[in-house]
């Protein structure tokens, strides 16, 4: 009875970690091509940042046999609902995009990179942040929403 329990809680887990289908999801894939044509050909410039976006942009690397991973990807299908038009929300597979995550020097996860909507610079968050701390940071970091509250 126990390990039957314990069985159907893990299955229930997972499915909910790997059941949603990225056709319904908001965060999009990118591929190491894919960054340097939307966000920074940092082959063209390779000592600074330059953003080609006209929006802030989270870029999360992830596995996808981190816990921690899939639940800030949650935190971020909502952030990406909250502030649609306003932000894109990238993922990044580590272990398919090895290149990228060791241009990156990402180690562990996840690790967020986050660019302001006027894109002057990219910071760095590793770990898992709540959903609040993560909305506050998008207001006040990427969107600069300090004086509209």
């Amino acid at each position: 009875m126990k390990k039957t329990l314990v069985f159907s809680i893990v299955l229930l887990i997972a499915c909910a970690m790997g059941c949603s289908s990225d056709k319904d999801s908001k965060i999009q894939p990118i591929t190491y091509q894919d960054y340097i044509n939307n966000i920074w050909d940092f082959n063209q410039y390779p000592d600074k940042f330059v953003f080609k976006g006209n929006t802030a942009v989270i870029v999360e690397f992830y596995s996808r046999h981190c816990g921690p991973c899939q639940l800030l990807m949650n935190h971020l299908e909502k952030m990406a609902d909250e502030f649609e038009g306003e932000l894109k929300v990238y993922k990044v597979d580590a272990e398919q995009e090895k290149e990228l995550a060791i241009l990156f020097k990402v180690e562990g996860y996840p690790a967020l990179f986050l660019i302001p909507k006027d894109g002057h610079k990219m910071m760095r968050r590793d770990g898992l942040p709540s959903e609040e701390d993560l909305r506050t940071l998008i207001k006040e970091q990427l969107l600069d929403q300090t004086q509209q509250q």
